[in-house]
């Protein structure tokens, strides 16, 4: 039984399943997805249980948060990281707000008083540890919105930190760095074959999030221009080389960070490569 998160992360993993060769279709509102493979089962729960469910053995591996798995203190196995979320591949952190115009500077500044959040378990955590006694209240979402009126600081979850900015909040400190994490359950992981089964997916998520950022780029060059244009290319490895019929000339093919493509191509071209095409990959397997 494979567990998948629930809401704002539910497209972005359905589309990463889809590279790495799953297809994952849901009814409106349906939480037991088909999967085109007759060994997996899922279920979309939220990500702020799958842990638990993992580590309870009703699922034998699933996707949460690394936030998650610390806020449950879950004992599973955490098979791989897999930075992705709607909309980056940016890992997300844990942030004590207060607004702009507060005199708050510190965690200690915030002595007795009133701090909202979902994450609970991991805040109490943190003030403990820097000996500051303050009262939580747990916060079912839009937690932005309480300040300064409802409670005097927050403690949310940010990319980029542009939201905050945006509600005129002042960051004070980083609780915690988060991001989706493969995980296991430990009686499943020991079971040689799902061990087996649960390795494939990761080495597949892997993969399909690695091509994410890159591009295969081929073309045909003079021999004489092979030591130039490989000077030029950021590949993987050496680039692939193969002999054309033409005794003079090679093709060449390699894999690239996409985002240096426009300035690589004009300088292919410049160097007497012809033919050159790019195109997209599902997955870099290492």
């Amino acid at each position: 039984m494979l567990g998948l998160p629930k809401g704002s992360l539910e497209e972005s993993t359905k589309t990463l399943f889809a590279k790495a060769g799953w297809k994952i279709t849901t009814s409106s509102r349906s939480y037991r997805p088909a999967i085109d493979d007759p060994e997996l089962d899922g279920r979309f729960v939220r990500a702020q249980e799958v842990s638990r469910y993992v580590e309870h053995g009703f699922f034998d591996c699933g996707l949460t948060g690394h936030d998650w798995i610390q806020e449950n203190a879950s004992d599973v196995v955490e098979v791989c990281d897999l930075v992705y979320s709607r909309a980056s591949t940016l890992k997300s952190r844990w942030v004590l707000c207060v607004p702009e115009a507060s005199p708050v500077r510190s965690a200690a500044d915030l002595a007795g008083k009133r701090v909202a959040t979902e994450l609970i378990n991991t805040t109490r955590r943190y003030f403990e540890s820097r000996g500051v006694k303050v009262e939580l209240e747990f916060s079912w979402g839009a937690t932005e919105v309480k300040v300064p009126d409802l409670v005097d600081a927050i403690v949310d979850i940010t990319e980029t930190g542009s939201s905050l900015r945006a509600a005129k909040l002042r960051i004070v400190d980083t609780l915690l760095e988060t991001n989706t994490k493969f995980i296991a359950n430990k009686a499943s992981w020991a079971n040689p074959a799902k061990r087996r089964k649960i390795e494939t997916i990761a080495l597949l998520l892997r993969g399909a999030l690695e091509a994410g950022s890159k591009v295969g780029l081929k073309m045909n060059l003079p021999k004489a221009a092979l030591e130039r244009v490989s000077a030029q290319l950021p590949a993987l490895r050496n680039p692939t080389i193969a002999q054309l019929s033409a005794p003079d000339w090679i093709a060449l093919e390699t894999i690239i960070d996409e985002s240096v493509v426009r300035e690589i191509i004009p300088q292919l071209k410049a160097l007497g490569a012809e033919g050159i095409v790019e195109y997209p990959l599902n997955k870099v397997v290492y």
